[in-house]
């Protein structure tokens, strides 16, 4: 009979075996569960991301001298608006340079592009170099998805099928789109359900979000836009909330008739797959002078979303440059705080 002290040893060595083999099947010196936990316990609850607005002078240059000459430049070839110094297709090394892993492409600087895959592999290409990814494409000028016309509103919805396509390529969760139309507001609510729903369908079968931002007119009211949001029902439609984007009505003079940016941050927050921190001015103290983003910041945390933050830089008092440093070391003030 074997001692108790050999059936111990005997015991023990076994533990050993065992353990060790668990350790091999991981990473390193840790299993794979201790790994993704400790991944898990050590993630940051919000990064930074760069949307490509915040440099829209540079890219469009003299062709940004005023909105009517934009527009004129526009509507004769889409490509004829890119004057500025810098190329589009360098936006993800530029980037890189502020330290900025993720990236929030808007399809007007690639309108042309669309259909060009050579230029989209040479794109992603660069994005990989850069150590940069894709986070989402913002989409205008496809039209309204919120059109009466269920056959306008149709073809819009068609539109945006490409930059669906484009964005699974370069590995996006998600499109930003616009809930825009004519009529009142229950109308354009319902129209513009309908045009997302369909948009939606086509998203979901590419494993893409279709996200609203509130961006002028009905969809920067929080009340409207999350009504709207209820309506469609769907996983993958959700909302990019924006901090100052809440002026529902514009005159010469200025905002005629602006929503609370607070309120409708709590308005649309529950539906966010992202979120847009706007700035366009700050204080001695680097603070923004229209938005508290300490109090937004708390407002989407208090949601649950976690994830990336974009920086959208569209002041004047600063260059671009400068505002967007200035934007990140803010966020990067505020996430301490939290």
């Amino acid at each position: 009979m074997k001692s108790k002290k050999n059936i111990f040893v005997a015991k023990t060595f076994l533990m050993v075996i065992a353990t060790a083999f668990l350790m091999s099947c991981g990473t390193g010196s840790q299993s794979s569960t201790e790994a993704s936990v400790s991944e898990t316990e050590t993630a940051p609850d919000f990064q930074i991301s760069l949307a490509q607005w915040s440099l829209h002078k540079s890219f469009f240059g003299s062709a940004m001298d005023s909105w009517e000459t934009y527009n004129k430049l526009y509507n004769m070839s889409p490509d004829s608006v890119l004057k500025g110094d810098i190329d589009p297709i360098d936006f993800p090394e530029i980037s890189a340079g502020y330290g900025i892993n993720s990236i929030e492409l808007v399809n007007v600087f690639y309108f042309t592009k669309a259909n060009n895959q050579e230029y989209w592999n040479t794109f992603k290409q660069k994005c990989e170099e850069a150590g940069v990814t894709v986070g989402l494409i913002m989409c205008d000028r496809l039209g309204n998805l919120g059109d009466a016309d269920s056959v306008a509103r149709m073809t819009a919805v068609e539109n945006h099928y490409i930059w669906v396509d484009i964005a699974k390529f370069l590995g996006a969760h998600s499109i930003r789109v616009n809930a825009a139309g004519q009529g009142t507001a229950e109308e354009v609510a319902a129209n513009a359900a309908a045009g997302l729903a369909k948009l939606g369908e086509y998203g979901a079968s590419k494993g893409i979000n279709i996200i609203v931002e509130n961006h002028g007119g009905y969809s920067s009211d929080g009340t409207w836009l999350s009504g709207v949001m209820k309506a469609v029902g769907m996983d993958n439609v959700g909302t990019l909330p924006d901090f100052g984007n809440f002026c529902i009505e514009r005159t010469a003079d200025g905002c005629a008739n602006e929503y609370d940016r607070y309120q409708g941050m709590t308005d649309l927050m529950p539906y966010a797959k992202g979120v847009s921190a706007k700035a366009n001015d700050f204080d001695e103290n680097g603070n923004e002078v229209s938005s508290d983003f300490l109090r937004i910041m708390k407002i989407v945390k208090e949601s649950g979303f976690r994830g990336y933050v974009g920086i959208e830089y569209e002041g004047d008092n600063l260059s671009e440059d400068e505002g967007i440093k200035a934007t990140k070391v803010l966020l990067e003030k505020v996430f301490k705080e939290l």
